[in-house]
């Protein structure tokens, strides 16, 4: 199965449990990894073959947007959307992550990755 990856989205979101998350907010990675055939792409030389990830970027930018206490469920969020909106993706991997996160110590970032096959 071919791939395409989309690495290091930076977005400045509102995410956490704690209230000066959601109001002062921070900074994120975020990566995606969707597998897909892309032969009939490889051959045509067509946009419309292929798994765009311009649509990937506007997904994870516009779900990123929406305020939520946990990374899994912006993750999953962004699953959801690129199962929804891109019809070629067999399966998607997204890593959600939070730079300098307030947990009390000298930690560069927090990561969760979700990996989700579609479902039949």
């Amino acid at each position: 199965m071919d791939k395409v990856k989309v690495s290091n989205i930076r977005v400045y979101a509102h995410h956490g449990c704690l209230a000066e998350e959601t109001a002062i907010g921070s900074e994120y990675l975020v990566n995606v990894t969707v597998n897909a055939n892309l032969t009939k792409a490889s051959i045509s030389d067509k946009l419309s073959e292929t798994v765009d990830y311009v649509h990937i970027n506007h997904i994870v930018k516009e779900e990123m947007k929406i305020p939520s206490k946990l990374l899994e469920h912006v993750g999953k969020r962004i699953i959801n959307r690129i199962f929804l909106e891109i019809a070629l993706v067999k399966k998607a991997e997204v890593e959600v992550s939070k730079i300098n996160p307030p947990i009390g110590g000298d930690v560069e970032k927090v990561t969760i990755v979700l990996t989700e096959k579609r479902k039949k």
